[in-house]
């Protein structure tokens, strides 16, 4: 694995430029279809931080890919949450 292949796309489901580029090219999907086979952007933040980086590896892989088909969007949570609901322990 090169330095490229490494680097942290999804900091909240912690997938890397690797795991997403070979599946990419393994199963020549669309952005939607990479999110849900990797679980790129449906952590914490819906997408707000890899969801462009995830539209260019696709768009690397198949050069082709049809303006038609469905983007990915940001995902608002369901009901706002705190930063002390989310550290909150369970036991």
């Amino acid at each position: 694995m090169n330095n490229h292949e490494a680097i942290i796309i999804c900091r909240c489901e912690e997938v890397t430029y690797g795991q997403l580029r070979s599946t990419a090219e393994e199963h020549q999907c669309t952005a939607r279809e990479l999110k849900l086979r990797t679980r790129a952007g449906m952590g914490f933040c819906g997408g707000r931080t890899c969801r462009i980086p995830l539209d260019r590896i696709i768009e690397n892989v198949i050069p082709n890919v049809s303006q038609g088909d469905i983007p990915l969007k940001y995902q608002p949570p369901i009901r706002p949450v705190t930063f002390g609901m989310v550290g909150e322990k369970n036991d």
